[in-house]
């Protein structure tokens, strides 16, 4: 019997959906499914919460495919509410993002995609110990993200959990992998707004090919 996958995010679901939203995601979320046209030229984000860095991206590489990952069905709701008008179109500035609303691993399996660029903002730190196992970052995941990357890809990744921040600094180093953890201007998103861990800022981890 083949050995089921750790979950390593939370709810999928939150709170009723309004009406637009649930026609969006019946009727728009499909057609943003990524394609083959994302093998060169693309960036990813995983865990895009609510989409706002997602569509930055977008606008800062409208000549890249922005793919953004996320399982939680109400972030990818309002992501598709930010991004389409009010005739529920989607809008032209916003054309080159494409939404995964599941799991990442399962789109990385399937993918032959080398990414410029891969994200992972404020992923869950799981803080209890018991928890540990669920963390995402783990090192055999950063091998994964690290075989899809260009040949100057990078791997963006950050926290304000510092303890989560050497924890994941201890995983890329069993991993093999080349990191460095420069001082960056904060990124802002809504979780890096709500500073669950207290901490005075973020920190950052940049995973890049050699």
């Amino acid at each position: 019997m083949e050995k089921q996958e750790i979950r390593t995010f939370g709810r999928r679901h939150g709170k009723k959906l309004s009406a637009r939203k649930q026609w969006l995601m019946d009727n728009m979320l499909g057609r943003l499914a990524p394609t083959a046209e994302c093998k060169t030229n693309a960036i990813l984000e995983i865990g895009f919460g609510a989409g706002e860095h997602l569509r930055a991206l977008a606008l800062a590489n409208p000549d890249a495919v922005v793919i953004g990952a996320e399982p939680f069905a109400n972030g990818v709701a309002a992501l598709l509410g930010a991004i389409t008008d009010g005739q529920n179109n989607l809008m032209p500035e916003y054309k080159n993002i494409r939404i995964w609303p599941d799991d990442v691993r399962d789109f990385l399996r399937t993918t032959d995609s080398k990414f410029s660029q891969i994200w992972i903002l404020h992923p869950d730190p799981w803080p209890k110990a018991r928890h540990e196992k669920r963390r995402l970052l783990q090192a055999e995941f950063l091998q994964m993200l690290a075989r899809r990357l260009a040949p100057d890809g990078e791997i963006i990744i950050g926290t304000d959990h510092w303890g989560y921040f050497e924890w994941i600094k201890e995983r890329a180093t069993q991993a093999g992998l080349f990191f460095e953890t420069p001082d960056l201007e904060i990124i802002n998103t809504r979780y890096q707004a709500k500073n669950m861990a207290q901490t005075e800022m973020p920190k950052y981890i940049i995973i890049r090919n050699k």
